[in-house]
């Protein structure tokens, strides 16, 4: 009995994403999708200077393969436009990334803020921020002041 439910049931194993990744450009440079621009030149650089071929110990050929390989993918990672494309074409969104998690807002949920306050901008300010107000309008007024001050020296009217 045991025997026909172990052969009755089926498994589902998915591919992890790292084996799903590896014969794309990200496989190349070892990174994930959603790596910044940044992280892909730092990258580059490092892998750059392990496989060019007159730094590397492999032999010439599997050097310069891998080598025009890296810049291939170094050139389509590094332009936004060409990035984005090769994406769409590895089936790599990055909306997925971007969503809020789910249960974020659930029906029904309140959706005012459990603060005082009603956005990031409507707060106190701090002491130096008003210190920095103050020295502001102190000098508007000494400018008015200064000017009011010069037309009196040279005797105009101020009206």
């Amino acid at each position: 009995m045991s025997e026909n439910s172990t052969a009755n049931n089926t498994t589902t194993t998915s591919i992890p994403e790292s084996a799903r990744l590896a014969d794309t450009y990200y496989g190349v440079l070892g990174l994930h999708p959603s790596v910044s621009v940044i992280e892909i030149r730092r990258r580059y650089r490092q892998l750059s200077k392990q496989y060019h071929p007159d730094t590397t110990d492999l032999p010439p050929s599997q050097a310069k393969v891998k080598f025009q390989r890296l810049n291939e993918a170094y050139g389509t990672l590094s332009n936004p436009q060409r990035r984005s494309l090769y994406d769409f074409q590895i089936g790599y969104s990055r909306l997925n990334v971007i969503q809020a998690p789910k249960g974020w807002e659930k029906p029904g949920q309140e959706t005012m803020s459990r603060t005082a306050y009603l956005d990031p901008t409507d707060r106190p300010l701090s002491a130096g921020e008003i210190f920095v107000l103050f020295l502001l309008g102190g000098t508007f007024v000494g400018c008015i002041v200064l000017v009011l001050t010069v037309a009196y020296l040279r005797g105009e009217t101020l009206m």
